[in-house]
């Protein structure tokens, strides 16, 4: 007759372990979000203690949460110096979006032949969302609304290593989206280019919804070249 395993108990130790890794998950959530939308501005440096006392949250798991962003591109930990907010530079954006719009359109055509209905949905309610936050003109959810989008379309395409490059190109390209977000029209154009997305990837056209990613990307190169 099988032997079942007890199931471990939360030791004092476990349990301080496990809220010590949801500390460091939240510091590194509100870090980034301050970054990606430009709180933090480029190119200044972060005090680590002013940062504590901003998020209320302790030194490891601050510390924790600029090495991940140290490795996403987002800050730089100069020895002896201390942190910076990467600097922002249009060389730079059109280098990102060559190497996002190569992955993106791989993506794109995975996620249509991959995808499947209870994801469709998602992305219909996502692009619903982003449409209100629009309306109510809640940038910073506009912001967030849109990367769940392209989440959601990595998820699709059922490809971990693809995913985990998309999300770290996704993070470094929001700080410029919010610079672009100043050009008239742009956001409309967003909400049209989701539904372009979305039905293509609803009759599994891989072509098409290539397309409709390219555009996608390409609109974004254009605002922000149109908002200096």
């Amino acid at each position: 007759m099988p032997k079942f395993v007890k199931p471990l108990r939360k030791t004092p130790q476990r349990k301080g372990r496990m809220q010590n890794l949801s500390q460091n998950e939240l510091a590194y959530t509100r870090l980034k979000e301050r970054l990606t939308t430009l709180v933090y501005t480029p190119g200044n440096f972060l005090n680590t203690a002013n940062l504590m006392h901003e998020l209320s949250f302790g030194r490891t798991p601050i510390n924790h949460a600029l090495h991940r962003l140290s490795n996403e591109g987002l800050v730089h930990i100069i020895p002896r110096k201390g942190v910076m907010v990467a600097p922002l530079s249009i060389d730079n954006a059109l280098e990102l979006i060559e190497v996002r719009l190569a992955n993106e359109k791989l993506c794109a055509r995975l996620a249509a032949t991959k995808i499947t209905e209870t994801e469709l949905e998602q992305l219909r309610s996502l692009a619903q969302e982003f449409d209100d936050a629009v309306s109510r003109r809640n940038m910073e959810l506009v912001m967030n609304l849109d990367r769940l989008f392209h989440e959601q379309i990595a998820l699709a395409a059922r490809n971990q290593i693809l995913m985990e490059i998309l999300k770290v190109l996704h993070a470094r390209s929001q700080r410029f989206w919010a610079i672009s977000l100043a050009t008239e029209g742009h956001l409309e154009e967003v909400q049209a280019e989701h539904r372009s997305i979305i039905a293509a990837l609803s009759r599994a056209d891989g072509d098409a919804t290539v397309a409709a990613v390219e555009a996608h990307v390409l609109s974004f190169r254009h605002a922000l070249l149109n908002s200096r």
